[in-house]
């Protein structure tokens, strides 16, 4: 498993974690903070204490320009140390006029002023401790137990202290990253993510679908063929024509099922003529009888129309398989560039994402696409299923060859 943060780090088994680059990683994050902190301070006191020379307000000036320099400075330096310890993290560097960057100039100057000295304190400790009992034998008028003791002692502390110096510096990582990582980039990116996952998916539908129309289905079709002009041949009645009649019978179910899951995996229909006319053409399959009132100006994104017609699928089967209506209804149509399809049927009601109709999956492919579902469905009924879904771009008439076009064009 790939460890991202030290926090992550931190629960690994302890010798895989001391072995690790996460230790020093760590220490390298608290110092780099604290010696700009320390830095800073010891440049404006240094500054303050030679007023005598230089004047007061020339110290006042200089001690705010180096603090300013080193505010400044803190914003990329806390972007290069959050990667130390979160290699996850996607840091941004924000406009200094935006809220984003008058947060992170904010969070620098705390960083640099206050903050950085206890990474600097906490580091000091942490190391001190062991290092002082390392360096015992060295010291005068030492005892003998204690040059013996102590070492042993320093060379047990040393790798414990390696412990508060990565549990600090990975709680001031998520905290910087809170800050600095621009949540809303990495949402965009999951979301970017997503729909390339969506478009891959589809694409692999569309070929196995090609696949199975231009192989299986025509040898299949030939082979029925075949048997057709084999029953010809034979003489009436004879067993042999009652067999290969027989085949001939099986291996027509056998292309019509055929048919079925292609049309099941990507259906032709869709790809040719549009939303409103696969929706008919799955309508008019349906065992509960459907109203159909779908109409669109424009052919829509590829990914849009194949998650609303999947959607009123699952619908349909959902509504056959389990209401008990006697009827159904299907409507919809583009408003203010979102596709709303409702799906409505005089069922029992009662249904329940959480039972397994398959309500969960179809709510998250329409997510995926940046749309949602909104269900009704009270005991007795009846049930109302709506998807809404943001078009993207048109792709012409509704009948004729797709085409890209602008939204409405």
């Amino acid at each position: 498993m790939i460890t991202r943060t030290v926090l992550e780090a931190l629960t690994r088994r302890p010798l895989g974690f001391l072995r690790s680059s996460w230790p020093w990683r760590s220490l390298a994050h608290l110092l780099s903070g604290g010696l700009l902190g320390v830095g800073t301070w010891l440049a404006v006191a240094g500054l303050l204490a030679a007023q005598g020379r230089i004047g007061l307000g020339a110290a006042v000036v200089c001690a705010v320009l180096v603090t300013g320099f080193a505010v400044a400075l803190s914003g990329p330096l806390e972007r290069w140390r959050l990667r130390l310890v979160d290699v996850s993290a996607v840091p941004v560097r924000p406009g200094l006029r935006t809220p984003a960057g008058l947060r992170s100039l904010g969070y620098g100057a705390v960083s640099v002023l206050a903050v950085g000295w206890a990474d600097l304190a906490l580091a000091t400790v942490a190391l001190g401790i062991p290092g002082v009992l390392l360096l015992a034998p060295f010291q005068p008028d030492a005892l003998w137990w204690a040059s013996v003791c102590g070492p042993v002692a320093g060379v047990l502390l040393l790798p414990v202290a390696a412990y508060p110096i990565a549990a600090w510096a990975g709680a001031r990582g998520a905290l910087s990253r809170a800050v600095l990582a621009a949540p809303d980039v990495e949402l965009t990116e999951v979301r970017r993510s997503r729909a390339r996952l969506v478009d891959a998916y589809e694409a692999e539908r569309r070929r196995i679908e090609r696949d199975l129309h231009d192989g299986a289905q025509q040898r299949m079709v030939a082979l029925t063929m075949k048997l057709g002009l084999a029953r010809l041949d034979l003489p009436a009645g004879s067993q042999a024509a009652r067999e290969v009649a027989e085949a001939h019978t099986m291996a027509k179910e056998a292309l019509a099922e055929l048919r079925e899951l292609i049309r099941g995996v990507h259906p032709q229909v869709l790809t040719e003529r549009g939303l409103p006319a696969a929706v008919r053409d799955v309508a008019g399959r349906s065992a509960v009888p459907v109203d159909v009132d779908l109409e669109l100006p424009d052919r829509i994104a590829e990914s849009v129309e194949v998650a609303a017609y999947f959607a009123v699928c699952e619908a349909l089967t959902n509504t056959a398989r389990h209401s008990g209506a006697t009827r159904c209804r299907v409507s919809g149509g583009v408003t203010s560039r979102t596709l709303l399809i409702e799906v409505y049927d005089d069922g029992r009601g009662g249904a329940d994402p959480a039972a397994g109709s398959g309500l969960t999956g179809l709510a998250d492919r329409v997510a995926a696409v940046d749309g949602r579902m909104l269900l009704s469905s009270p005991a007795g009924g009846p049930t109302l299923l709506r998807v809404e879904i943001p078009v993207g771009t048109a792709r012409g008439p509704v009948n004729g060859t797709p085409e890209e076009l602008p939204c409405g064009g």
